[in-house]
């Protein structure tokens, strides 16, 4: 079978095993041992793993204080700007608020009712178990109808009874108690709040409840945390980073003393949008098993790192659009352009599917215009340091147009403005200079480097194997007329008869290489190859594997494991439809 591209899960069978995924948190700074020792393939679970703390619960009770504060100082602002008569004002900046808040409500309530929505016909997700050969069952599923298989030896994971007409009752009632909630919060506005509460209560019942559902309520936590702040981000970059640029550029046109309103919105968006950064880095660090998590300590200088850069950038574009109104629109539009190219050009692997991951390009390409974000795997020392140059270039000479049309003589706050646009951006890359410096989780930049992924116990490299597919190809490779008839390939003589389309693989070696297996618990096989950092993996953005995955590991005794398809699988396959 083919690796579907919908995030479908492969029935699990002998052979060799690739690059795990898994379900992982860290959050704090904290971590756990997520593949044991020599098998990097497969994340951990079985151990105490770990816990929500307090000061997590702290941290989303700040970003809700963030996020409350930017729409009420937004909302306050368009109010005020309406009773002083200012109909141009008003209508922009109510636009900023509520276009981006439709498009993220929309977009939540459509992962509600997905996640919600039972499938027809079944009262759950196919499930079939058989024994893996390591000590525990190996969990598949199929896009058929239920199929239940046990062994000897392995939970029963069959289909429950029916239940009776009273429950069924009663639970009709409590899904359309849910329904009408969840279509009142979205309608006013608050589907974030709602995904910010429930990610805490989830926290907290992890805390509070036996070792089985506490891991099951960790995962549910770090899934709905992962939503919350994948909304954050876009509705940041949609709604307070142009309310950031629009409100400056009024303050600087108006001149004198700036208003007390329009200068607490402009906070407001700015803390809004450095803290959506820092949060979105550190939620995607913790539900990595491959990478260590990021301190709260790490956090804080990513915020400070963002802020200061993005104030730096704003002002900068504030001041030119205050005289170059017609060239500021231009200016934006041409560095999109380049910046979304770019981001294509780098054959980023976030999104299950072509368009999507089109749409994801264009949003990224939106916040490059204001801040640095990683999307490539690797070292991005040399790449941030080309985007930060151009941004200094960029805002020198946008502050530099703008300080020319001033009077030098006599207006000594324009160069006030100046230097507050050079502090701000050099307080940024002195901030990033610390993160990278003292507090990455990897460790110093100029020190001792640690491994990407927490493995205390593994004498090897942390991490999937060197051989893992991590990225589909873009395309495949063709058998030529010369190789059909034996032409000379590879080192190969000439005329040698190429073997047949079809033909009975040998299977595995009588001495296959020795390796140290994980053998309790039991194991989800996934047919997809893992995405490379900084993506999320697929069980975190595919909402169809995420339900599946819910469902099989509370219907489990222990927590599952994740193992996503290996090179060796993923050639089979290639060569198959290839030759085909």
């Amino acid at each position: 079978m083919a690796a579907k591209s919908d995030g479908a899960v492969a029935a699990a069978g002998p052979g060799p095993e690739g690059a795990a995924g898994g379900s992982r948190g860290g959050a704090g700074g904290r971590g756990e041992a997520a593949a044991a020792a020599g098998d990097p393939g497969v994340t951990g679970a079985g151990g105490p793993g770990p816990r929500y703390e307090l000061r997590d619960c702290c941290w989303v009770l700040c970003a809700l204080l963030v996020f409350f504060s930017d729409g009420a100082t937004d909302l306050w602002l368009a109010a005020s700007y309406y009773l002083q008569g200012h109909r141009t004002y008003f209508g922009l900046t109510l636009l900023f608020v509520i276009l981006p808040s439709l498009v993220v409500q929309l977009l939540s309530f459509r992962w509600f009712v997905y996640d919600y929505t039972e499938t027809a016909g079944a009262p759950g997700p196919p499930i079939s178990t058989k024994d893996s050969g390591a000590g525990g069952p190996v969990i598949s599923t199929k896009d058929s109808a239920v199929t239940v298989r046990t062994k000897e030896g392995s939970p029963d994971l069959g289909p429950r009874p029916e239940p009776s007409s009273a429950s069924a009752y009663r639970r009709r009632c409590r899904r359309l108690c849910v329904w009408l909630l969840q279509t009142l919060v979205h309608l006013l506005q608050l589907g974030q709040v709602w995904r910010y509460l429930r990610a805490m209560y989830l926290g907290l019942q992890s805390r509070w409840r036996g070792e089985r559902l506490r891991r099951h309520f960790y995962w549910r936590m770090l899934f709905e945390s992962a939503d919350v702040s994948m909304l954050r981000l876009l509705e940041t970059f949609l709604r307070s980073a142009p309310q950031l640029v629009l409100q400056l550029s009024l303050l600087v046109h108006r001149g004198g003393a700036p208003d007390l309103l329009p200068a607490l919105s402009t906070s407001a968006s700015l803390v809004s949008l450095a803290w959506t950064l820092a949060s979105y880095q550190k939620v995607l660090r913790d539900s990595r098993d491959d990478k260590r998590p990021l301190s709260y300590k790490g956090a804080v200088a990513q915020v400070l790192w963002h802020l200061f850069a993005i104030a730096a950038r704003s002002l900068a574009f504030a001041l030119f659009a205050s005289v170059y109104k017609l060239y500021f629109g231009i200016f934006i539009v041409a560095h999109w352009c380049v910046m979304t190219f770019w981001v294509i050009q780098g054959e980023t692997d976030f999104c299950m599917s072509k368009w999507e991951e089109i749409i994801y390009n264009m949003v990224v390409g939106i916040i490059y215009i204001f801040c640095w974000f990683n999307v490539k795997e690797g070292r991005s020392r040399r790449r941030m340091t080309l985007y930060y140059c151009i941004v200094l270039l960029e805002n020198a000479v946008l502050t530099g147009f703008w300080y020319s049309s001033r009077n030098f003589s006599t207006d000594f706050h324009s160069l006030i403005l100046v230097c507050v646009v050079a502090s701000s951006f050099a307080l940024g890359i002195f901030f990033m200079c610390v993160y990278y410096c003292l507090l990455h989780p990897n460790g110093p930049l100029l020190g001792p480097q640690m491994p990407g992924c927490i493995c205390p116990e593994a004498p090897g490299p942390c991490g999937p194997p060197a051989d893992a597919v991590t990225s589909p190809p873009r395309s495949l490779p063709r058998t030529t007329g010369a190789e059909r008839d034996g032409a000379s390939m590879g080192g190969e003589r000439a005329g040698t008869p190429t073997p047949p389309v079809f033909q009975v693989r040998p299977g595995l070696p009588p001495t296959p290489v020795p390796r140290t297996l994980r053998t309790e618990g039991p194991v989800i096989r996934i047919d997809l190859p893992r995405k490379k950092y900084p993506a999320w993996d697929a069980h975190f953005i595919d909402r169809r594997l995420r339900k599946t995955i819910l469902a099989l590991e509370y219907s489990s005794p222990t927590t599952p494991r994740l193992q996503y398809r290996s090179i060796g699988i993923s050639q089979e396959l290639l060569e198959y439809e290839t030759t085909v």
